[in-house]
């Protein structure tokens, strides 16, 4: 038997990770018939928490962590404030375009790591933020005054509240060593109270109990979370980051097909026009980043 590449098994992993999260968007758009959506945000943190840390503990990984400060500040911005701002998204708005919208979030990262870490930003950056902005305007309508716009605008906030997530993980990897699968479950599980304590502050309708919901918690909690994550860490293992990024591209786009197939989402004119340039421009910059790691590799490395 002719064993396989790790970088091909990588690319297989990259691309069902991609497929999971994509189609999550249509899970998280569903369930929401059955329940209220800061209630399904504090169930599904709760069981992804829980996902993690069983495979913390079956991986024998370390689960001790510093900074326990900014690991809490981590967690109610990339789990609490993210999760409950593009799951009321999804009240109104489609699973397609809220996935695009919220995968704006590399071009945020850019912005507040050029002002808040002082790192460089290139021209050929700068033309991607200003390709993906058009992208956004498109996207978003801000003249359309219909109740897609207050929905358009959570899914942006989602984007932006997981790029300030991710300039404070930069900051924190600066000055402490992390295993990534135990910070990510101490996070989320810091992000899942605190979404647990809104959703029984807030008034809200009684679960139903349906097969979906179920399964929509089961999705969120084993695929979404336990087995997308554990493919994840084997991408960054096998493959360069800057390669591993490009998923960031399919998501959205996997996000929009289900979405369109599944429940009829029909994207209009400026909305296709804005996702095409937003995707252009994740284009650029993934290509960017890439070139970069081949530059500053060492010759014959």
């Amino acid at each position: 038997m002719i064993p396989v590449p790790p970088a091909r098994l990588a690319g297989f992993a990259l691309v069902l990770m991609s497929a999971i999260w994509g189609y999550n968007w249509v899970v998280m758009k569903q369930v929401i018939q059955y329940v209220d959506p800061f209630d399904f945000s504090a169930i599904r943190a709760i069981l992804g928490a829980a996902s993690l840390f069983l495979v913390v503990v079956v991986l024998r990984r370390p689960l001790r962590i510093g900074a326990v400060r900014q690991v809490l500040l981590l967690g109610l911005l990339q789990t609490a404030a993210f999760t409950a701002l593009i799951q009321w998204a999804l009240v109104s708005g489609g699973a397609g375009k809220t996935a695009v919208l919220v995968y704006t979030m590399p071009f945020w990262v850019m912005l507040m790591a050029w002002g808040l870490l002082g790192e460089r930003v290139s021209g050929l950056q700068w033309v991607a933020a200003g390709v993906a902005a058009c992208g956004l305007v498109l996207m978003v309508q801000p003249w359309s005054m219909d109740g897609s716009l207050f929905s358009n605008l959570l899914a942006v906030g989602g984007g932006l509240t997981w790029a300030l997530a991710t300039i404070v993980a930069k900051r924190m990897r600066r000055s402490h060593d992390f295993d990534l699968l135990a910070l990510t479950a101490w996070q989320m599980l810091f992000g899942a109270i605190a979404l647990c304590v809104v959703a029984l502050g807030l008034p809200s309708r009684a679960i139903d109990p349906t097969p979906y919901f179920f399964g929509a918690l089961f999705f969120n909690a084993v695929f979404a979370t336990a087995i997308a994550w554990l493919l994840w860490l084997y991408v960054l293992q096998n493959l360069p980051a800057a390669t591993a990024g490009l998923s960031a591209l399919g998501i959205p786009m996997i996000g929009v097909l289900a979405g369109w197939i599944e429940l009829g989402e029909r994207p209009g004119g400026a909305e296709i026009a804005g996702m095409v340039l937003i995707g252009a421009a994740l284009m650029l910059t993934s290509l960017w980043s890439i070139w970069q790691v081949h530059r500053l590799s060492p010759k014959g490395g």
